[in-house]
């Protein structure tokens, strides 16, 4: 049975479940934050990796059936409702017209379903995670990428829960120029974890996606992975980005994209950052809080130069 309490326990909010002595627990910040990182993260993720590969249409079904326990999981708009494993539920494709992305040529939709985190103007090469939490753009993009071409422009992040929709799209026409991938970490990125761990997304493991849109106009998308996420795929690399990777790795792509073709998913729920230069400003009803889909305005080119 869904329960949008239990969900909302989990990532972090407030909402208390009506009934449940576990779910009530959980909804205790000091304890979820117990429960979600102060545990053997990486060794977890690497479990859930295997686990969620397991082909097994009846071992698939027990787990999305006790996932659903905690989490609102909706699966009415996939293309598929059978699955040979929980991988192939985590990534799963919607039926065709489920997302329409803004065909506006000066709008920049969102990538992905998600809830709006922390919003800002990059200044002086720092965003925020959480209220007094900043860190610094140098430090996320990595030692060998240059940041300073957001400075003064937006950053958005998207936080994807578990039962979201896992795949990110092009948001806009442009091409993608070059990829980093970062190891590190598997912090949970839920609120509880972001108001207490300083330079979170800077510690986890993630990858700096550059491209240039079609308006001239480079932006970037840092997609960061948590704990129980156990990779990233982008469809145009041939390669899984995953936790064995370590370092700094560099790959230089040239790979054409419109709008809303899909770029790569993610193998649980997790958060991408989006960064644009000056020239652009949020898209009406953008905030905080704020949940959204793929192929919603996200931010609207003001100034073309």
């Amino acid at each position: 049975m869904n329960n949008p309490e239990a969900s909302a326990a989990l990532d972090g909010t407030t909402a208390l479940p009506r009934k449940g002595w576990f779910k009530r627990l959980v909804a205790q910040e000091d304890l979820n934050f117990l429960l979600t990182n102060r545990v053997p993260r990486i060794a977890l993720t690497k479990a859930m990796g295997r686990f969620s590969r397991i082909e097994s249409p009846l071992l698939t079904k027990l787990t999305i059936k006790v996932w659903r326990w905690f989490i609102p999981l909706d699966l009415s708009e996939a293309k598929h409702t059978e699955f040979r494993s929980l991988k192939d539920c985590f990534t799963r494709e919607l039926k065709p017209g489920s997302r329409v992305f803004d065909a506006r040529p000066d709008v920049f939709a969102s990538p992905s379903d998600a809830i709006v985190g922390a919003i800002g103007i990059v200044e002086r090469g720092q965003v925020y995670q959480a209220k007094g939490f900043p860190y610094a753009t140098e430090e996320l993009f990595g030692p060998t990428q240059d940041a300073s071409a957001f400075e003064g422009g937006h950053f958005v992040t998207l936080r994807l829960t578990s039962a979201m929709y896992h795949r990110f799209h092009a948001p806009a026409d442009g091409t993608v120029e070059h990829v980093t991938y970062l190891s590190g970490d598997t912090w949970n990125v839920n609120p509880v974890a972001l108001k207490r761990v300083e330079r979170l997304f800077c510690r986890n493991e993630r990858a700096v996606v550059r491209m240039t849109l079609a308006s001239g106009h480079a932006i970037a998308l840092v997609p960061v992975a948590a704990i129980l996420v156990a990779c990233i795929r982008l469809h145009f690399l041939d390669v899984l980005l995953h936790l064995g990777r370590k370092g700094a790795n560099e790959m230089p792509c040239s790979a054409p994209h419109a709008k809303g073709q899909e770029m790569g998913w993610f193998e649980h729920g997790s958060t991408i950052i989006v960064f644009v230069p000056k020239g652009f400003e949020l898209a009406e009803g953008i905030a905080t809080g704020a949940q959204i889909r793929a192929g919603q305005a996200l931010l609207k080119l003001v100034d073309a130069s």
